[in-house]
């Protein structure tokens, strides 16, 4: 009875346990932290504080992997965390956060929170998450069970409120609490769930999988900056292409983003998107930078391609293009707000794949010297491989690009008659020379008669 009352006064699912899990059971060890998690913890325990590394990082750290940043969460106040850290800054309006600073690492230290989800939208979406709160009262407020679990450095056990660790060995994303009230104070879980089921290769336990096909459609009230950056982590992860797929398996896609319905509905729209998620996953994985302009054009072309061919209807191909950019991305900031440095990156992309076909005079030369021509170029390459154009056409600025003055020329095509110049109309008074007068006066209007 004593053990219930506890639970209830402490909003505990009646089901969750608390265990206290010994390094012996699972075999972490303080000096697989980094040194700022460590001493973030050991700073603020010495103040009298509780603190633990929590979410992520613990999870990667029973995985064996790396975790490649740490969160502390804590009994103090930010105001007292941020007394204790020289190096340190408070950030965010509604809830503070900390950020303790350690040479080149940042830990993000933030108060224990409480479950309280008394201010929601219509739809049941939180929209007030910042009361402070005891340790367990955090616990139960994060999302899925194996990122809720607490590591203490200072004798090396986690706390383990929901079975965390069970799960974990099952390899299960199971969500803390109702799945359908969960998912309706923040949508974004949804997404979060296909994301950490694709990056660890685990799979969504059924009762969390059941409602999400059905509650999709909340994903339309998550505001678009922040739909944007989850959006951002889940193709960055290292695991895109398998994350597209498991939104597909949840049923997540249709119409989250205009981009998953092209691609996961148009044979060679999938295929060229697959290819580029694959090369980024490859990038992402041997820790080579990531261009997110070059990944979002290439979700985005092929609905580029099919509004340019529309508008080609009643303009010419340029402006055409142009037109059918805009469309695309005005249609796609109603739900992605996609920053303008990544869109003005990605019109440039797309601007630069017809310029590629011209392969006669001085173009060619042009376009070697044009700042974005490496991205166009690999853009380009990502379209051959997917069967859009023609392997020659690649092939040839893989050559050109490389070869000597002399054998550039050599290379040059002879014009196409639409690619000529056409000739100027002749003005009344100009004569046939192309002179507008006496002598070469630029171009000026002709001299008056004389007397």
């Amino acid at each position: 009875m004593i053990k219930k009352f506890i639970r209830r006064v402490l909003r505990l699912d009646a089901r969750s346990g608390h265990s206290l899990i010994p390094v012996s059971k699972h075999g972490v060890r303080r000096e697989a932290l980094s040194h700022g998690a460590r001493k973030t913890c050991e700073v603020l325990q010495q103040a009298g504080h509780s603190a633990y590394v929590v979410g992520g990082a613990v999870r990667d750290l029973l995985l064996g992997v790396p975790p490649k940043d740490y969160d502390v969460a804590t009994s103090a106040l930010p105001e007292e965390v941020h007394k204790l850290f020289r190096r340190s800054r408070l950030i965010g309006r509604r809830f503070k956060l900390v950020h303790c600073m350690f040479g080149s690492e940042t830990i993000e230290v933030s108060t224990f929170r409480a479950g309280d989800s008394s201010d929601t939208d219509e739809h049941g979406r939180v929209l007030r998450d910042n009361v402070y709160g005891s340790r367990e009262e955090d616990a139960a407020r994060r999302d899925f069970t194996v990122n809720a679990m607490y590591y203490d450095p200072h004798d090396e056990s986690i706390l383990d409120f929901h079975n965390g660790l069970r799960d974990l060995k099952k390899k299960t994303v199971r969500i803390i609490g109702d799945p359908g009230a969960r998912f309706r104070e923040d949508p974004v879980r949804m997404l979060r769930a296909a994301r950490f089921a694709a990056k660890l290769e685990f799979k969504i336990d059924p009762a969390t999988r059941a409602p999400i096909a059905e509650m999709a459609k909340l994903i339309e009230n998550v505001p678009a900056a922040r739909l944007f950056d989850e959006m951002l982590k889940l193709l960055l992860s290292g695991h895109a292409a398998s994350c597209v797929r498991e939104l597909r398996e949840a049923g997540l896609h249709h119409g989250l983003l205009p981009m998953l319905d092209v691609i996961l509905e148009q044979p060679m729209g999938e295929r060229f998107v697959m290819l580029a998620l694959g090369e980024t996953d490859e990038r992402v994985r041997a820790g080579k930078p990531v261009s997110p302009a070059f990944l979002f054009a290439s979700l985005l072309w092929h609905e580029v391609l099919t509004a340019w061919t529309k508008e080609q209807q009643n303009a010419r191909p340029v402006a055409a293009l142009h037109l059918a950019m805009d469309a695309v991305l005005d249609k796609q900031t109603d739900k992605l707000a996609i920053p303008r440095r990544f869109t003005a990156m990605m019109k440039e992309i797309w601007l630069l794949q017809p310029r590629f076909e011209q392969r006669s005079g001085k173009r060619p030369f042009a376009l070697l010297e044009n700042e974005r021509f490496r991205a166009g170029y690999d853009f380009l390459a990502l379209r051959s491989a997917s069967g859009e154009c023609p392997q020659e056409l690649t092939d040839w600025w893989e050559r050109f690009q490389h070869a000597s003055p002399d054998t550039r020329e050599d290379m040059l095509k002879p014009a196409a008659p639409d690619e000529r110049r056409p000739r100027r109309r002749r003005r009344p008074g100009r004569k046939p020379g192309g002179s507008s007068g006496s002598g070469d006066n630029g171009g000026a209007p002709p001299a008056a008669p004389a007397d």
